[in-house]
């Protein structure tokens, strides 16, 4: 299969499950990007189309304590991490867009760990 066509694949789930999540207004989303090096998560209150808090593995307290990325491990960093900005911010409840990615690995070890820091899906 082409890079192209899988590509095509995950923007149609993407749309998919995002039109399923506009249903939840009461609650802000929290979306996931997976890329091969790097994984990206932030909160977004889609009422007014603003970003809550944001974490990923390109920013500079991550650097300090990993190298690489693109792993289970950082996952689960990058994931504590936005659960810890989340409760700051008074955040306890979000929908979790995975965005068209499946449900294992990366994007279920930071669901994992943003769970662990007290936020409900």
């Amino acid at each position: 299969m082409k890079t192209t066509e899988r590509r095509r694949l995950r923007i149609t789930r993407k749309h998919r499950v995002k039109a399923k999540l506009q249903c939840n207004q009461g609650r802000p989303r929290l979306t996931v990007f997976k890329s091969a090096k790097h994984i990206y998560a932030q909160i977004i209150d889609d009422k007014t189309g603003r970003t809550l808090v944001s974490a990923s593995t390109m920013t500079p307290s991550f650097k300090e304590q990993m190298k690489n990325g693109g792993n289970v491990k950082a996952a689960s960093l990058v994931g504590s991490a936005i659960g810890e900005l989340a409760t700051k911010e008074g955040i306890k409840e979000v929908v979790y867009d995975r965005n068209g990615f499946i449900y294992t690995g990366r994007v279920k070890a930071l669901a994992d760990a943003v769970r662990e820091k007290g936020v409900k899906f």
